[in-house]
């Protein structure tokens, strides 16, 4: 078998482990943008306790969609779902999770002093909108999408985070 064969056949696992991997990234740094909207608006002073709101519901909605992803794969399936099976499950969800860090680590460094709430904010905003432009970017490559393929993934992920944008403007200011 030729390498170039055997690319083609390993390609589908790939794919199969990069797409929850993808939609868990996306989806939990539009979460995670949301919870800074109404971390912000509820603790104007208190990035710790933002910080805190982001981390905590953030597990605790990857934790629902481990158990909502575990029923339908019991009841898809017919079967009784194995610890195995659950972890399989967490791990795959496990990018919502991951999502979460690097717009909580601004809002830790206000916390403790070093930036201020508001820089801490922005920069929070600022890396979720890069994680969503490289998930674009991610999409794009393992799409194999020409430049303007490419351009309109980026776009739409980023349009989804600069309409949390501007859901902060008209909320916080």
């Amino acid at each position: 078998m030729t390498v170039s064969r055997r690319r083609l056949r390993s390609a589908p696992l790939g794919r199969a482990a990069a797409g929850p991997r993808l939609a868990g990234f996306i989806y939990g740094t539009l979460i995670v943008l949301t919870l800074v909207v109404v971390g912000a608006k509820a603790y104007p002073d208190s990035p710790g306790h933002i910080a805190a709101l982001v981390v905590l519901t953030t597990v605790v909605l990857w934790l629902a969609h481990v158990y909502a992803h575990g029923v339908a794969q019991s009841v898809s399936r017919d079967e009784h779902l194995s610890l195995a099976q659950l972890g399989h499950i967490a791990r795959r969800e496990g990018s919502i999770v991951e999502a979460a860090l690097p717009p909580v680590v601004p809002l830790l460094l206000a916390a403790v002093g070093l930036i201020s709430t508001q820089v801490a904010v922005w920069a929070a905003f600022a890396l979720g909108l890069v994680v969503l432009a490289v998930q674009g970017l991610e999409f794009a490559r393992v799409e194999r999408l020409g430049r303007l393929g490419t351009v309109a993934a980026v776009a739409a992920n980023l349009g989804f985070g600069v309409l949390l944008v501007g859901l902060k403007l008209v909320l916080t200011g």
